[in-house]
């Protein structure tokens, strides 16, 4: 009877809060949570393939990525992405035995997705966990090598643009990077560039051959990142004052 007594407030307070979430159902959204978090790492405007979108997911602590659907982020309804996750949660005060469970969400990655989107309740498909082949390095610019290879002109000298495209022709650049030739002055100005993605500072290297100076360099960073103008061969030409 004493028992009893002691339980009832309990049992009141029980009854008077309703249905009680089970342990099970906290740690299942303790799991949902761990998605929520991958999809708020996911979330960009950016455009990515599918595979740039799963490699990065399956970089995340305690994320296994199990399917990925959809070409990129911009194309259709963007990349789906099949996402298993842990959560664990305890019994409570008469039973404080931990509960774990492994769910699968799945998580939209496309301009149009909503910030902390939920991620949607999916059964888990068969198989192993993808695995992804590191990310492609950019090639190498070669600032020594081209450095080496432009022409030095005296002062009382006459830059030759042809020269200088023969010079870069000698460097057998790799076929991702992008060269830009352009006279003005009296000088030629050199652009050699790597593709960027329009969110990240770009890799590039600037030159310019005019009497009595030739100058090779990477612009500051700040003027590397996108709509700054810095990996252009105008830059190169007519460089902009640095950043302090």
């Amino acid at each position: 009877m004493r028992r009893l007594l002691l339980l009832a407030p309990l049992l009141l307070f029980i009854a008077g809060c309703g249905v009680v979430q089970s342990s099970e159902d906290e740690a299942t959204d303790a799991a949902r949570d761990v998605a929520r978090k991958a999809g708020e790492r996911l979330y960009g405007q950016r455009p990515r393939t599918a595979e740039e979108v799963g490699r990065f997911a399956s970089g995340i602590d305690g994320v296994e990525v199990l399917r990925v659907t959809g070409t990129s982020t911009h194309d259709g309804d963007g990349v789906d992405v099949v996402v298993r996750t842990s959560g664990s949660a305890y019994n409570g005060w008469l039973d404080p035995e931990e509960v774990a469970v492994r769910r699968c969400f799945a998580v939209r990655v496309s301009p149009k997705s909503e910030w902390r989107e939920d991620p949607r309740d999916v059964d888990c498909p068969d198989g192993p966990a993808l695995t992804f082949a590191p990310a492609p390095e950019p090639p190498r610019l070669p600032y020594e090598e081209l450095r080496a290879k432009l022409p030095r002109v005296p002062e009382s000298g006459r830059v030759d643009e042809a020269e200088v495209r023969r010079a870069l022709a000698a460097l057998d650049l790799h076929p991702a990077i992008r060269t830009e030739v352009k006279a003005d002055g009296g000088r030629v100005g050199v652009l050699l560039s790597v593709q960027g993605n329009r969110f990240d500072a770009q890799d590039c290297l600037l030159a310019r051959v005019g009497p009595g100076a030739t100058e090779v360099w990477v612009p500051p960073r700040i003027q590397r990142m996108p709509g700054e103008g810095g990996c252009t061969v105008g830059n190169a030409l007519d460089p902009k004052p640095s950043p302090h």
